[in-house]
C-alpha cells in the first residue's frame, strides 16, 4: 500500500508541467505583426540610408564609411532580422515562409533590374523617337528594311558564325599543344591569356594601329600591317575600308581576345579526361589524331558548348570594337548593337533603339535555351 501511494503521480505536479507549453491569447498574431514590421522597418532603414548617400553635401568620408556598414553589417542585420521575425512565426507557418524570405530579396533586384527592363523596352520599342505617341511595329518594319540595318544583321550573322568557330578551334589547339610541354606551359598559357585582360577599347585602339594607313602626302605609314606591304616593295592598303574584308580584320580582333578565354577553359577540361582512356586507345593503335578527334573532343563536348555560347553572346553585343576602329556607315561595318547605340544615344530616337535591343534579346533567347537544355541532359546522364 505505501508503494502504491509514492508512484501516484501529482496532479499540481502535471498542471505546472503543462502550462508554460500553453501560450497566451493574440501571441501568435503579435509574432506575425513582428514577423511584418521588421522587414518593413528595416528596409525603411535602408532607402533613408540610400538617400544619405545621394546628398551631395554629404562628408565624403562619412558617406563611405555609412556605405561600407550599410553594405556589409546592414545588409546581414536585414536577414538575421528577418530569419528572426520568421522565428516569431506560429510553427505551421514557418518552414512555408522561410524559403521565401531569403530568395524575396533576389526577386526583387531581378524584377527591378531585369524584368522591368525588358517590358520597359518592348513598350519604348513601339512608340515613336521620344517614346510619346505609339506606333506599333512601325520601328520593326524599319530594322527589316533600312538597308543599313540589312548590313548590320547579315554582318553580325558573321560575327556569331565566324568569331566562335575560329576562337574555340584556335583555343582548342593551344590547349592541346599547351598540355604537351613538359616546361613552360604556365608562361605559354599566360602569353596568350594576356589580351583576355585588355578592353575591347584597348584592344581596338592597339590594332588600329597595326591597319593604320596614311594616304600619300599625310605623312608616314606606322601601321604594321602596311609597314610589311612596303617592306615587300608593294603600295599601302587602307584596311578598313576593303569591303567586305573589313568586316574579318575586324573579327579577328575578338579572336585574338577571346582564343586565351577559350584555351584556359578547354585545357581544363582536357585535364580531367582520365588518362587510362588516353593510354587505352594508343595501346590499340590509335594515332595521335584519332585520339584527339574519338577520345578528347567527345569527353570535353559540354565545355565546347558552354565556350562557344559565351563567345556567341559577346559577339552579338560587340559594339566597342566596331565604334572604334571608324566609321561604320562608310566601311559597310555595321553591327546590331553599334546600330543600337547610336540610334539610342547619338540620334535620340527611343523607339527604334528599343526595336534592335528587343530583336537582340529575342536572337538571345534560343542560344540560352539550347545551352540549358543540354545542361539538364548532361546532368541526366551523370
Amino acid at each position: 500500500m505505501n508503494l502504491s501511494t509514492e508512484e501516484q503521480p501529482d496532479p499540481d505536479a502535471t498542471h505546472t508541467e503543462s502550462t508554460p507549453s500553453a501560450e497566451r491569447p493574440g501571441m501568435p498574431l503579435l509574432r506575425l505583426a513582428l514577423a511584418v514590421a521588421v522587414p518593413i522597418a528595416a528596409f525603411f532603414l535602408l532607402s533613408v540610408t540610400l538617400e544619405y548617400l545621394r546628398d551631395q553635401d554629404a562628408n565624403r568620408m562619412l558617406v563611405v564609411l555609412v556605405a561600407i556598414l550599410v553594405g556589409g553589417g546592414g545588409v546581414f542585420f536585414l536577414y538575421w532580422a528577418m530569419n528572426r521575425a520568421v522565428d516569431w512565426l506560429p510553427p505551421r507557418f514557418r518552414e512555408g515562409v522561410r524559403p521565401y524570405l531569403f530568395i524575396g530579396p533576389a526577386i526583387v533586384i531581378l524584377s527591378v533590374f531585369l524584368i522591368y527592363p525588358v517590358i520597359n523596352t518592348i513598350v519604348i520599342s513601339l512608340k515613336d523617337a521620344r517614346s510619346e505617341t505609339f506606333v506599333g511595329l512601325e520601328n520593326y518594319k524599319f530594322v527589316f528594311s533600312d538597308p543599313s540595318m540589312l548590313r548590320s544583321i547579315r554582318n553580325t550573322l558573321g560575327w556569331i558564325i565566324i568569331v566562335p568557330l575560329f576562337g574555340v578551334s584556335i583555343g582548342l589547339v593551344f590547349a592541346t599543344l599547351a598540355d604537351r610541354l613538359r616546361h613552360g606551359e604556365a608562361v605559354a598559357k599566360s602569353m596568350i591569356f594576356l589580351p583576355m585582360a585588355i578592353s575591347f577599347i584597348g584592344a581596338a585602339v592597339v590594332w588600329r594601329f597595326m591597319y593604320s594607313f596614311r594616304p600619300e602626302g599625310f605623312g608616314t605609314n606606322i601601321g604594321l600591317l602596311n609597314g610589311i606591304m612596303i617592306g615587300l616593295g608593294k603600295d599601302p592598303v587602307p584596311w578598313i575600308q576593303q569591303q567586305p574584308w573589313n568586316n574579318l580584320l575586324l573579327m579577328v580582333i575578338l579572336v585574338w581576345m577571346q582564343t586565351g578565354f577559350a584555351m584556359v577553359v578547354l585545357s581544363a577540361a582536357i585535364k580531367s579526361v582520365p588518362e587510362e582512356i588516353i593510354e587505352a586507345a594508343r595501346i590499340d593503335g590509335a594515332s595521335e589524331f584519332q585520339v584527339f578527334r574519338r577520345i578528347l573532343i567527345p569527353s570535353i563536348l559540354p565545355t565546347i558548348v558552354v565556350v562557344t555560347t559565351y563567345m556567341v553572346i559577346n559577339a552579338l553585343k560587340v559594339f566597342d570594337i566596331v565604334f572604334v576602329m571608324g566609321n561604320p556607315d562608310a566601311g559597310g561595318t555595321e553591327v546590331m548593337a553599334e546600330r543600337m547605340i547610336k540610334w539610342f544615344f547619338i540620334l535620340d530616337n527611343n523607339g527604334r533603339g528599343g526595336a534592335i535591343a528587343v530583336i537582340l534579346f529575342l536572337v538571345v533567347i534560343p542560344v540560352m535555351v539550347w545551352n540549358i537544355r543540354r545542361f539538364r541532359e548532361q546532368e541526366a546522364t551523370r
